[in-house]
């Protein structure tokens, strides 16, 4: 782990990344892409120096609340976070000064700031996005090592729920001829519908891969699936966007089953959801 200065932390659209790197190990990961210029090893996370300062800096330029966003590109609760309470003081300051937040996460170690969540979602609102992606524990450990299993993600979700606070669920990525199969699906949807998701994210059944990510995932698969790097090969070539053979099949059950139980699957209408800041101080006046 190494500090960097920044002069900015929120970007135009109001993301915020405190971290860059990962400790993860997700073997599909994206953001190991090229095209994010991470000049130092992936795994020793760069944090950015007096982040909180400058985030605070930040929310009071803005002339009016909004929702903020952060976990895109690495994940707020990497493991050292509960050293640092990085990710912790910034939503202490989104609660301070009235903004919302949609935050994504693998992690269980959200839990530590359940609370803080659930007061940012009474005053406005809080959306909390899970990422699951492989109902098999023991395949899970293999695709996303470093992080709480896809059990121990729903039951996150599940406390949440009882917390009141709203979730989202990532569907992505599903790798072709590892875990694209139906019975995996219906795992995850049947997490999700036990847990009252608001939303779904899926952005199609398959994997994207580029410069970067797309050596280091094949260098996995030799590891972990000997021979599977040959047929990604011959079906993909050098695709970025490489769907599962069952794209259709799994599709058509993904959105069956969500319409079935009023869960949001349009990705438009989920990041509409998740961006829609709300001010429920202001609802509250009204009675």
């Amino acid at each position: 782990m190494h500090y960097k200065e920044y002069k900015t932390i929120l970007s135009a659209k109001n993301g915020l990344n405190l971290f860059r790197g990962c400790t993860h190990g997700c073997i599909y990961c994206d953001s190991r892409s090229d095209c994010y210029q991470i000049n130092h090893t992936f795994e020793d996370i760069e944090v950015k120096a007096n982040a909180l300062e400058i985030f605070e800096q930040e929310l009071q330029r803005r002339r009016r609340p909004c929702m903020i966003g952060t976990g895109a590109m690495t994940d707020p609760y990497i493991q050292a976070e509960p050293r640092l309470k990085i990710t912790q003081g910034a939503l202490e300051l989104i609660e301070k000064y009235e903004f919302g937040v949609a935050i994504q996460t693998k992690s269980a170690r959200i839990l530590r700031d359940l609370e803080l969540l659930k007061s940012i979602n009474q005053k406005t609102k809080a959306v909390v996005e899970m990422t699951l992606t492989t109902y098999d524990e023991d395949l899970c450990k293999i695709l996303e090592p470093y992080v709480s299993t896809t059990k121990e993600r729903f039951d996150t979700l599940m406390k949440f729920k009882d917390a009141g606070v709203p979730t989202v669920v990532w569907l992505s990525p599903i790798l072709p001829f590892i875990n694209d199969s139906e019975e995996n699906l219906r795992g995850i949807l049947d997490y999700c519908i036990q847990a009252g998701v608001k939303g779904i994210l899926c952005f199609g059944f398959g994997v994207t891969m580029r410069a970067g990510n797309r050596e280091h995932y094949y260098q996995q698969l030799d590891k972990h699936f000997p021979g599977l790097k040959k047929k990604y090969q011959y079906s993909f070539g050098d695709n970025y966007v490489c769907n599962s053979p069952r794209n259709d099949e799994l599709m058509s059950i993904f959105v069956e089953t969500c319409q079935k139980h009023g869960i949001l699957w349009r990705t438009e209408e989920v990041f509409r959801y998740m961006h829609e800041f709300e001010d429920k101080r202001e609802q509250l006046s009204l009675f």
